[in-house]
């Protein structure tokens, strides 16, 4: 019995040793435990004191400013394009060969500059034998002038008859009308003659050159053959605006602007392609009789003086026509004004600093500055700038800002 006792005691001591795998399994899973709970607490420390320490970001600076009152006449506004006055293509009216070009291609010429110049000799020729037949013509018409007189003398003393009177008055009617054709081919003849030097219309701008020296051309009176075009000219100043007014624009322009009196009423003013403002005059010289029904528009002309020649046919231009007298109107900055697919807005600061989007009605620019026609009033705080860093609903940290007006250009041979 004691040797079941003693060998039960070795086999528990042995269950218990320290060399056994289940007590080394047990150990091995509480040290895991025991590292796990180690790290979630660490990490919920740490995420609890991230929390801590993150702060919102405070409310972006922005400038406000009520809008600028100033009175602001109501324009209409349209795009044209500059065309010559005058427009010649430069033919000769006779023909032969061509012997000088006297101009520059793309040249500013004047009235009566020579441009070209034609073979004289086959007209001088011609003038030659004209000139001749006038002399001969004169020397008949004055030996029929004198048989004629001799034989009224005859007749007046007897010695001759009536016949003879009527012969030789017809024959000195004859002479005459050879003088007369005479006369006329001599004209004619330096009419061609005169035609060999080809001088400006006008003065304008020359085109290039499409003929060259020593090129047989073709002239008007030649009824056998086409004319040959030799270059274009145009006029520089002044120069036609051309336009077309919407149906709209035309009943405002009718109710208007077309009531006012006096040269004003008709001013117009201008900014050419490239040019700041709108710094040139003119005056709406013509408008259509009728509308054209496919474009629902009707066409418009200005004359505009280019004494400089600095305006182009062919080039463009913005037109503004002022159709009432000036009444008070609110202007902002244009980079103030948003805008989505239909509609403009800007963002209007209350008095608890939050930025509320404004639905407006804008006008054209005046001054730099971007006419509100309806949507703000005149105390209203609009953000003029820091936009991109607001958003609709959000708080805003505002200070004042200010609306400058630039001055607008003064048209030219005005006073500003």
């Amino acid at each position: 019995m004691n040797d079941r006792s003693d060998s039960t005691h070795a086999d528990a001591s042995v269950a218990v040793g320290p060399g056994n795998p289940r007590r080394t399994r047990w150990v091995g899973k509480a040290v895991v435990l025991t590292a796990v709970v180690a790290v979630s607490a660490t990490t919920y420390y740490l995420q609890s004191s991230n929390a801590a320490t993150v702060v919102a970001p405070p409310p972006p600076s922005v400038a406000i400013s009520a809008p600028l009152r100033r009175d602001i006449e109501s324009r209409l506004g349209f795009l044209g394009q500059f065309s010559a006055v005058d427009r010649v293509e430069i033919r000769a009216q006779v023909g032969g060969t061509l012997m000088q070009i006297r101009f520059k291609d793309g040249e500013i010429v004047h009235k009566g500059d020579l441009l070209f110049e034609i073979d004289p000799e086959p007209y001088q020729i011609k003038m030659s034998e004209a000139v001749a037949s006038l002399e001969s013509a004169k020397a008949r018409m004055t030996l029929a002038t004198r048989q004629l007189i001799r034989a009224q003398e005859l007749q007046r003393s007897e010695a001759g008859t009536v016949e003879n009177v009527d012969q030789t008055a017809a024959e000195r009617s004859a002479a005459q009308a050879s003088l007369d054709d005479a006369n006329a081919k001599v004209r004619d003849a330096k009419f061609d003659l005169d035609r060999c030097r080809i001088y400006a219309p006008f003065s304008g701008r020359m085109g290039t050159h499409l003929i060259s020296i020593g090129n047989l051309i073709s002239g008007s009176r030649a009824a056998s053959s086409p004319t040959t075009l030799l270059a274009t000219i145009v006029s520089l100043d002044p120069m036609y605006l051309d336009f077309d007014m919407s149906e709209n624009d035309f009943a405002v322009f009718q109710n208007v602007r077309a009531k006012q009196k006096g040269s004003q009423a008709h001013m117009v003013n201008i900014s050419p392609t490239g040019d700041e403002g709108f710094s040139r005059e003119g005056v709406l010289n013509f408008v259509d009789n009728s509308l054209d029904r496919s474009s629902g528009t009707i066409h418009a002309r200005a004359v505009i003086p280019n004494s400089d020649f600095s305006l182009t046919p062919g080039g463009f231009a913005r037109i503004r026509l002022a159709v009432t007298t000036p009444q008070p109107a609110l202007l902002i900055p244009d980079i103030a004004v948003l805008a989505d697919q239909t509609d403009r807005m800007v963002y209007v600061v209350g008095g608890d600093d939050v930025a509320t989007p404004r639905k407006v009605e804008v006008g054209d620019l005046r001054g730099g500055l971007r006419v509100i026609r309806s949507g703000l009033a005149p105390t209203d705080k609009v953000i003029i700038d820091g936009i991109p860093t607001v958003h609709p609903g959000a708080k805003v940290s505002p200070h004042d800002g200010s609306i400058q007006f630039q001055s607008e250009a003064a048209p030219q041979g005005t006073k500003s």
